[in-house]
């Protein structure tokens, strides 16, 4: 059975929390570091806006990682993450 599609408020972060340094957002919830601070205060119209944006990502991911090369990632402070759960 499919995962039912995401409120608004519920945030999309999977527990990874790593960005991806070749394409600027976590490889979990594909949120870029500036949407992942924003999220805990952000309204419900910024927030449809980025849930907007990470099927897009996840889309593009493949193609723009097929150059190969190293994983370059850094974690995510969880700090960042964590505020998300307030959300949730």
């Amino acid at each position: 059975m499919p995962a039912p599609p995401l409120r608004v408020f519920d945030s999309p972060c999977k527990s990874v929390c790593r960005i991806d340094e070749r394409v600027g957002w976590c490889i979990g919830c594909k949120r870029t570091r500036a949407e992942i601070k924003a999220w805990s205060t952000a309204g419900p119209d910024e927030k449809q806006d980025i849930l907007a944006r990470l099927p897009v990502r996840a889309a593009a991911e493949p193609g723009l990682l097929a150059g190969g090369g190293s994983q370059q990632s850094e974690s995510v402070s969880r700090g960042s993450c964590q505020s998300d759960s307030d959300s949730r």
